[in-house]
């Protein structure tokens, strides 16, 4: 297991959910950084650099043995500073006791676990300024879905997974677990992605979730809402209208603001293209979303190619 971290550099190769176990209390919940649809996030260590460790959960479709370890290989390639980098991983059956039948049985469970750097600033769930990270947000996604020998497609793009570093640097993490399960487990488990985006997973997938992240922040509303009459679809065609009458205010604001020079005018368009990027993204027909190449260059100011 390579890592810059010197914390990461102690942790044995062998029975390492016994040794885990011992310096997390049992993955105590005063540990605890997060938890996703495939497992919970942990800080470990306290001295030097400390480092996160995803525990995936026992339903979580891991591919068998030696695909796993490719996977992981390959991702602890990626270098780029917009994306959080994994330090390394166990992957070991472990005695588990399970009730069966009414009987406590003695079975072997295969325990999963991810070590990433630790990044110490929260997410962007915590009502961040969020047009200040987006060209970095997207500069992450530019390097998954281009710059690889395949595209890797996030399939779970949210404001909880993008990460803020201690000089607040946006990095996206949990990417690329698609690559540590089957063909067919990852299929199965991004059947809900597909029903909420429309069409077959693809980068477009990734665009549509990042035209959900735009739309959150802008409105300042939660997808996820605690109306749970509101499906993910229902959240954008409401957000949608709210941000067509305000790109209109922001047009008329930037007319006001040519003219007074106590208002920044740039600003204010900025606000406008993020508004028009995230409506495009959520179009319901992915062939119509922009690429992250277009994005980019949109915020860059560029042409598109």
């Amino acid at each position: 297991m390579a890592s810059k971290s010197s914390f990461s550099n102690t942790l044995p190769t062998n029975s390492p959910a016994q040794f885990l176990n011992g310096i997390t209390d049992g993955f105590s919940d005063a540990r605890k950084l997060g938890e996703g649809a495939f497992g919970t996030v942990y800080k470990l260590g306290e001295d030097g650099e400390p480092i996160a460790v995803k525990k995936l959960a026992d339903n979580a479709p891991v591919a068998p043995e030696k695909q796993f370890k490719i996977g992981v290989g390959n991702l602890m390639a990626m270098q780029h500073p917009n994306i959080v980098r994994l330090l390394g991983s166990c992957h070991e059956p472990q005695k588990k006791v399970i009730e069966h039948s009414g009987r406590y049985i003695m079975v072997d469970v295969v325990e999963s676990l991810l070590y990433y750097e630790y990044i110490p600033n929260g997410n962007l769930d915590k009502g961040r300024i969020f047009i200040h990270y987006l060209k970095k947000i997207c500069h992450g996604l530019l390097y998954l879905h281009k710059k690889m020998d395949r595209p890797i497609v996030h399939l779970d793009l949210h404001p909880t997974n993008i990460l803020l570093d201690e000089n607040m640097v946006p990095k996206i993490t949990d990417f690329g677990l698609s690559r540590l399960f089957g063909e067919e487990q990852t299929r199965i488990n991004t059947i809900n992605v597909n029903i909420s985006i429309g069409g077959e997973i693809s980068t477009r997938s990734d665009i549509y979730s990042l035209g959900v992240v735009i739309m959150e922040f802008t409105t300042s509303e939660k997808s996820c809402s605690s109306d749970k009459d509101m499906s993910a679809r229902d959240f954008v065609d409401k957000a949608r209208l709210s941000l067509e009458n305000m790109f209109w205010m922001l047009i008329l604001y930037e007319h006001i603001a040519s003219k007074h020079s106590a208002l920044d005018a740039g600003s204010l368009q900025e606000v406008r293209t993020c508004i028009k990027i995230g409506l495009k993204c959520v179009d319901i027909d992915q062939n119509k979303r922009p690429s992250i190449v277009e994005i980019v260059d949109k915020l860059n100011g560029r042409r598109a190619h």
